[in-house]
């Protein structure tokens, strides 16, 4: 029953530090977000190899407000230039039948364009559907 006495024997004992926080200087916090940035999908490793985790990695990220550039991060406008539609020259002829176009706008800025020559019924079948839709 000798169990519950203390032996006198001791073991080999390691202290383990825990709890001391490291300090970073902002060049080496800089150095590790650009490492991190080179190529995708390289947070973890990078904070791995630096014995940091991955959130502190990305909370550096946002404090530096450092972002990738093909992020998509903000829609962007692309400059848009509108050209006046040219016409293919012809040669006049003797007699040239009856030509024309005619712009039909319809509700929410749809539009057809047709020629003089359309068929009157076909042309009041697709406007009937487009209003539809």
């Amino acid at each position: 029953m000798d169990s519950h006495t203390i032996s006198a024997q001791l073991g080999r004992l390691e202290v383990v530090e825990t709890g001391r926080r490291r300090r970073w200087p902002e060049d080496e916090k800089l150095k590790i977000v650009l490492e991190s940035l080179r190529a995708p999908r390289l947070v973890s490793a990078t904070a791995r190899r630096h014995g940091i985790s991955r959130s502190l990695l990305l909370s550096w990220r946002r404090a530096l407000q450092v972002e990738r550039a093909d992020a998509g991060s903000a829609p962007r406008f692309v400059p848009a230039t509108i050209v006046p539609e040219r016409l293919p020259e012809r040669a006049p002829a003797a007699v040239t039948p009856a030509t024309g176009r005619m712009e039909i706008v319809l509700a929410r800025g749809r539009r057809v364009i047709v020629d003089a020559q359309v068929d009157i019924s076909a042309l009041a079948r697709v406007l009937d559907v487009l209003e539809r839709r």
